[in-house]
């Protein structure tokens, strides 16, 4: 078998066509020409040895092949990115102030701050697992840096979609069912104190299906509606991140529940240019927030840019 050694200005190419959804925009972001993006992207399919692209319609969609290279290529480039960083920025010091929702705390954040660590050994992360109205108030008042918070509607200054991640109804492990469809009770549902997003996503559903609820359980922590919720006290309602195994996400028709709508994930920024350390930090939370949910990721527009077009 012959070795192939990809071109990465290549790779980079096609993945930035990939999230734009346009080689034409890709070409523009890179500082390249269409004919040189598409030159490129031949130049792929002759170094994979087989199709990249399908015709769809009037477009082109990835073939079995480009998809299995465009996971590669993201990859590689990440590594690529994260060396070049590395290399470069062993001098920076300081501290970086990150928030995430807690939905994240125990799946997205060691993963985080391991790779940060690893590049950045003389940065320091100051880190809060909060509510969402907490993170966008402290980004807003200038008291954190980065924050990762569900879309609630509100808009800051310096923020971008960064994913449309599925909810999903959740009831206790295999074998056990919280509510029967069939029978005359009310769903019991669990559920974080208000405000909650997700809540309010579930009762919005059922009252719109004509399915009577009830509050069974309300939790101030995500570790209680899983201990709920596991228990068999009610069904709640959440994204696929980070499901402890003693619950699992239920097949809406088949357990009698409306279908769910999807949730933004946005990335906010306290200031339109991040420093170096709080910019590495948020190219690693955008890979790590691809890597969990790659099939919800898309290349999100800055709030300025969506008030602007």
């Amino acid at each position: 078998m012959r070795r192939v050694n990809f071109d990465l200005d290549v790779l980079r190419s096609f993945v930035t066509g990939m999230e734009l959804g346009s080689f034409a925009k890709a070409a523009d972001r890179l500082g390249r020409s269409t004919s040189a993006v598409s030159a490129q992207l031949k130049k792929l399919e002759e170094q994979a040895g087989i199709p990249i692209f399908r015709k769809a319609g009037r477009g082109l969609a990835l073939t079995e092949g480009g998809e299995t290279m465009l996971a590669y290529a993201r990859r590689l480039l990440d590594l690529n990115d994260e060396a070049a960083a590395a290399v470069q920025g062993v001098a920076l010091e300081g501290w970086v102030r990150l928030g995430l929702q807690e939905d994240f705390g125990e799946t997205l954040l060691p993963q985080m701050l391991g790779r940060f660590a690893r590049a950045h050994p003389k940065l320091r992360i100051e880190g809060r697992v909060v509510r969402n109205v907490e993170l966008i108030d402290r980004v807003t008042s200038g008291r954190l840096d980065l924050a990762l918070a569900w879309s609630d509607g509100t808009a800051t200054p310096y923020s971008e979609t960064i994913a449309e991640v599925p909810m999903r109804w959740i009831g206790p492990a295999e074998g056990r069912r919280a509510w029967e469809p069939s029978g005359r009770e009310p769903l019991p549902l669990a559920a974080l104190e208000a405000p909650c997003l997700l809540r309010k996503a579930a009762t919005d559903a059922l009252d719109r299906a004509g399915i009577p609820w009830r509050l069974a359980f309300v939790s101030p922590s995500l570790g209680g509606l899983w201990a709920a919720t596991a228990a068999g006290l009610g069904v709640t309602v959440r994204t696929p991140i980070g499901l402890p195994a003693s619950v699992h996400a239920l097949v809406a028709r088949e357990n009698g529940l409306p279908e769910l709508p999807s949730l933004g994930l946005v990335l906010h920024r306290a200031d339109r240019e991040l420093g170096p350390a709080a910019a590495r930090l948020a190219a690693i939370m955008l890979q790590t927030v691809r890597d969990a949910i790659p099939g919800a990721w898309h290349a999100g527009r800055s709030a300025e840019a969506r008030t602007t077009a």
